[in-house]
């Protein structure tokens, strides 16, 4: 279903753009129109299919554990990195932070959506406040490493680290009001 949506979706696009460039005063809307429309069905099947498989009870319950065992892993990162931040050259701290982080944020971000559907909108939005300010404290550390900046690394580990400790705070809490959460969807 999700492949022949990427098809339809890839027809009508390449279609639609063939045709509004046969003449560039006039477009034949008999052609384009139909097109258009075989775009939007597959980009409605896409999205169908994604919405099926995000709300698979193995998919939720994988993406938890995925969601509680990255932001630990960063916490613990982030604290033993503040113990280690004096001794850390500036210029290359950049490298311990793609090194530490690198993984666990992205896993963090490809599974977070899970959690609209485990807990809610409201509680994914305020585990995500958090944890999006301290990626870009850590973003910042990167970009202050890289620049040669040395108080302003130092200044943002430790603003990395309450941001972080906050989201893994708000989704522990938000776990325990909701135990139950993905064997109630499944």
């Amino acid at each position: 279903m999700k492949n022949l949506g990427y098809l339809l979706l890839a027809v009508g696009f390449i279609a639609s753009a063939y045709v509004a460039s046969l003449d560039p005063q006039v477009i034949i809307w008999a052609y384009f129109v139909p097109a258009i429309a075989v775009g939007v069905v597959g980009l409605i099947l896409v999205k169908r299919s994604q919405k099926h498989s995000s709300q698979n009870s193995e998919v939720l319950d994988t993406n938890r554990d995925v969601l509680t065992q990255s932001l630990d892993r960063v916490v613990e990162n982030l604290s033993d990195l503040k113990q280690r931040k004096v001794e850390i050259p500036t210029y290359e701290m950049r490298f311990e932070i793609d090194r530490l982080f690198r993984d666990d944020l992205r896993s963090f971000v490809d599974a977070r959506e899970s959690m609209i559907h485990l807990y809610g909108l409201q509680s994914y939005a305020d585990v995500m406040s958090a944890f999006a300010a301290g990626e870009r404290y850590i973003n910042r550390i990167w970009s202050a490493s890289t620049d040669g900046y040395q108080d302003e690394v130092l200044n943002y580990v430790d603003k990395a680290d309450k941001q972080f400790i906050q989201a893994q705070a708000k989704l522990r809490e938000v776990m325990q009001a909701n135990p139950a959460a993905s064997t109630a969807l499944g």
